[in-house]
């Protein structure tokens, strides 16, 4: 009897393994959804757009990019994961819509690292702490000098927890009140810049380079330990007298929990392919301040609990949310 139960059971594994190993030799045979969360001009919703181009003449496939925008990524990640877990629907999200939103948002009752299973850490992003050129200041001392000279007239965006909590505590240590506005998406954050609506943003350089170098824009530091080469006149936070670490910005891939491991693994090498090509990573990734990873699914999968820890204490020191333990 044991050796028949052993047997069934063993044929009924093969039986539930073999049917996702032959349907992996012929994926994708029809197109497949990747969803940014971003919106259109963001630069993972630009990034997704150029992998979809090389991935779908690469292997004869066709992705077509959705934006899902709002809830600094929640909507997104939960589109993607309430899709049939069949390898035909993919998301390109924030860091922080997979480790800070749950700890924040407990209401909303989602768990993403339940909910999805990662197939790649793409890129981490450069942001800089960029100010609209007509405030007329070059330093953070020269910010915090004209939001006391005009209290309350100054907002600023920034797209995760790490860097809010920075500028809450820029306003706390000068005495001033940076307001936070929110963003839909990256273009509309671009806008809101340009047009002066909003003052101050820490937002990914790519988005905002080549403002920068027109001078609409002023660069007053930018995250990471080295100055991004798309702008080595503007310093690190360090070199500017922050010394305390910030949380690095990255973009992971997913897709709904449950999608097969052939499947996920054959996702993974088709944009790892692409991703590894240096005329890509040049193009698409360097060129708009995005540091190219492209991690295995098992390797992004063993460091998401680092991450998950580490928002947790970028949360509790941010004194934001008291509730949080």
């Amino acid at each position: 009897m044991y050796r028949w139960t052993h047997a069934a059971a063993l044929v009924g594994g093969l039986a539930a393994v073999l049917p996702a190993a032959a349907s992996a030799q012929n994926f994708p045979s029809r197109p497949i959804r990747a969803i940014a969360s971003q919106g259109p001009g963001g630069l993972s919703d630009l990034f997704m757009r150029a992998v979809a181009d090389a991935v779908g003449e690469a292997h004869q496939g066709t992705i077509v990019v959705e934006d899902r925008v709002g809830a600094e990524g929640t909507i997104g990640a939960k589109a993607c994961a309430e899709s049939a877990p069949d390898g035909y629907t993919i998301c390109i999200l924030p860091g922080n819509a997979i480790t800070t939103n749950p700890i924040i948002h407990p209401e909303a009752d989602f768990d993403p690292t339940k909910a999805l299973v990662p197939i790649t850490r793409a890129y981490y992003l450069t942001q800089v702490f960029a100010v609209n050129a007509s405030l007329g200041v070059k330093s953070f001392a020269e910010l915090a000098a004209l939001a006391k000279a005009k209290p309350n007239s100054l907002n600023y965006m920034a797209p995760e927890l790490s860097k809010v909590a920075f500028m809450e505590q820029f306003n706390k240590k000068n005495g001033v009140d940076i307001v936070r506005v929110p963003f839909k998406g990256g273009g509309d954050a671009v806008n809101s810049m340009l047009t002066g609506t909003t003052q101050v943003a820490i937002f990914g350089i790519g988005n905002l380079v080549s403002f920068l170098r027109a001078g609409k824009i002023v660069g007053l530091a930018v995250d990471g330990d080295a100055r991004s080469p798309l702008a080595p006149d503007i310093p690190t936070f360090k070199e500017a007298g922050y010394t305390e670490h910030i949380t690095a910005t990255f973009f992971g891939i997913y897709a709904p929990a449950g999608t097969p491991k052939p499947l996920v693994d054959k996702l993974y090498k088709m944009i790892a392919e692409v991703g590894a090509k240096p005329d890509f990573q040049k193009r698409f990734l360097i060129s708009r301040g995005l540091t190219p990873v492209f991690s295995s699914p098992d390797q992004f999968a063993k460091e998401l609990p680092a991450d998950l820890a580490e928002a947790r204490a970028v949360v509790k020191a941010s004194g934001l949310y008291p509730d949080v333990k």
